[in-house]
């Protein structure tokens, strides 16, 4: 008897059911012994306190075009997964205790860098663990490209569309606030997408007077210098603040009378510019709604190469993607990492050929 569990952690996105369809599929289709499938409920939090149920064709059905997840998930830190829970229970040994009572050969974590992280920390009390990479930042290291990026993308690129007819019509600078609070390939590519005059992410930081300047200068240059449109990173930062220590910027923070940086920035612009600026805030609807064709494609490649390692019994690692290839990556490798836009990468270089501007 091959016996599976499987857990959707962190923040939910699209093609975490289409993934863990794909999974299932190849797993019954190629196991050469029978198959039970259990489903954790609401991410680690359910392997801990024993909350599962099995899992069967019925529960797979339909599912390849929902979003989020038939699991549940919820967020469980990796930097308090050593601290005990409410009970002063050890969380490693509750967890661990649950997978040798089921008696599973593996368990499945769907998840992104903190998730990944206690994945390999479960790998190395002995577990054996395969991971996928789910997060829509695609920050996660050691894969090109995580499911649910591509279908957030195109969220945050429509959501800059449907801007610019009214930015236009009043001649307002429109600031776009997309997700991505440590990395910046949410909004790098939902900005070339949507046309956006100025992308500020996390991993370069702006200057007001720069920016400032790009929009007087468009005004002045340009015919249809009656309106800009910003897409911000929620994690965008100034210079000056770039050069406080995490201490101070955190302590910053804590002070501000902004919901967040785009409302700053758009006081900012206001005061120095005289124009009219207002803020957009898609929010959680990047993470919701149904995967696109892509990432249906991408998470049904993830999981048959899944289903294949967990059927051979090859464990201890990251599902990935690389070079246009699924591979599969040791977890001790890629767990902690973060995959950072790099400033000086070919796809910043051609954004600034076409004249955006980063702030910098």
């Amino acid at each position: 008897m091959l016996r599976i569990g499987m857990l959707t952690s962190g923040g939910d996105c699209q093609a975490l059911n289409a993934t863990m369809r794909a999974i299932y599929k190849s797993v019954m289709y190629n196991a050469k012994e029978p198959v039970e499938f259990y489903g954790f409920e609401d991410g680690y939090r359910g392997l801990m306190y024993k909350k599962y149920r099995m899992l069967t064709q019925t529960d797979f059905n339909g599912i390849l075009t929902i979003g989020g997840t038939i699991l549940g998930t919820s967020r469980t830190p990796f930097k308090t997964i050593r601290k005990p829970d409410e009970h002063g229970n050890d969380k490693v040994e509750l967890m661990k205790r649950t997978y040798n009572a089921l008696k599973l050969n593996c368990l499945v974590v769907l998840g992104g860098n903190g998730s990944v992280k206690t994945a390999n920390l479960l790998s190395q009390e002995g577990l054996n663990v395969v991971a996928m990479p789910k997060t829509i930042d695609n920050d996660l290291w050691g894969t090109d490209m995580t499911f649910g990026f591509q279908s957030a993308v195109d969220i945050a690129t429509r959501a800059i569309d449907e801007i610019h007819t009214t930015a236009s019509s009043h001649g307002r600078v429109f600031i776009v606030e997309i997700m991505g609070h440590k990395t910046g390939w949410l909004p790098l590519n939902a900005g070339i997408a949507g046309g956006a005059d100025i992308i500020l992410l996390p991993e370069i930081p702006y200057s007001i007077d720069k920016i400032c300047e790009v929009i007087d200068r468009k005004q002045t240059t340009n015919t249809n210098g009656r309106f800009m449109i910003l897409a911000v990173a929620e994690g965008a930062i100034s210079q000056e603040d770039a050069k406080l220590s995490k201490k101070e910027y955190r302590k910053k923070l804590e002070s501000y009378i902004f919901p967040s940086v785009s409302y700053k920035l758009a006081s900012e612009i206001e005061e120095r510019t005289g124009k009219e600026v207002r803020v957009t805030v898609p929010g959680h609807t990047q993470r919701g709604g149904m995967p696109d064709a892509y990432d249906r494609v991408f998470a049904s490649r993830l999981g048959s190469e899944a289903g294949r390692m967990i059927c051979h019994g090859e464990y201890g690692y990251l599902v990935a993607y690389k070079n246009r290839e699924i591979i599969k990556q040791p977890l001790a490798e890629v767990a902690g990492k973060l995959k950072l836009v790099d400033p000086n990468s070919s796809i910043i270089k051609e954004a600034r050929m076409m004249g955006i501007s980063f702030g910098d």
